[in-house]
């Protein structure tokens, strides 16, 4: 296996990125986040594989035994082009990961941009997120965590138009640095992003168990 250095992120690609999802098994909790982004997701066509935001989620749900990634990946940048050239599959166990909008936003294929609130809560992406999730509801689906604002607010307009009252919702901040930095004090001034990480971590940990997720046997948190 080659570990090359970093690709050139490209043009962005903007093909839509499925959720990723248990081979087999149960899928307890959905994880939403915002969109896939044009160095990571849009690359590998994993959501969260290789956007900077995503190596965080992916470090806490393998350490609560929902993902395995390749031993080889800790030796590798994080980075979505050379994942899927280096053949890198992450496996979840229980979980699903997907996004509000499913595909990297542009105008050019060069330049990535926020999704639109249009583009969100259309007819035919709320259509896409109700089928993805009556799917996994099918699979044993309990709860839902959003991550970030514009997953929570799409996912709220979602339940507008579908109520699903058994399901339990969490809402985190977006793992991203801005993220990251509006949930601690003072806005996060003094504060080592690292530090910032693992208390995101603890919350996201926490959210993803009282989605849905059993709780590791003689853990009665």
């Amino acid at each position: 296996m080659t570990l090359s250095k970093t690709a050139h992120i490209g043009r962005i690609l903007g093909t839509p990125v499925p959720m990723l999802t248990p081979v087999d098994s149960p899928v307890y909790v959905l994880l939403i986040g915002e969109a896939p982004g044009p160095r990571g997701a849009d690359k590998s066509g994993v959501p969260f594989l290789g956007d900077a935001a995503g190596k965080v989620l992916y470090d806490v749900l393998v350490r609560m035994g929902a993902m395995t990634l390749p031993p080889e990946i800790d030796r590798m940048e994080w980075d979505g082009a050379l994942f899927v050239a280096n053949g890198i599959v992450p496996l979840a166990h229980g979980v699903a990961l997907g996004n509000a909008f499913d595909r990297c936003p542009t105008d050019d294929g060069a330049t990535f941009r926020a999704p639109l609130r249009s583009e969100l809560e259309g007819m035919s992406n709320l259509a896409r997120l109700t089928r993805d999730i009556t799917t996994l509801r099918t699979r044993g689906l309990k709860g839902i965590v959003t991550l970030g604002r514009v997953a929570t607010r799409t996912i709220d307009t979602l339940y507008k138009r579908t109520p699903m009252p058994e399901l339990a919702r969490r809402a985190l901040p977006h793992p991203s640095a801005q993220g990251l930095l509006s949930m601690a004090p003072d806005r996060g001034r003094g504060a080592k992003m690292a530090d910032l990480q693992e208390a995101w971590m603890v919350r996201c940990q926490y959210a993803v168990l009282q989605a849905g997720y059993p709780a590791p046997e003689g853990d009665q948190s």
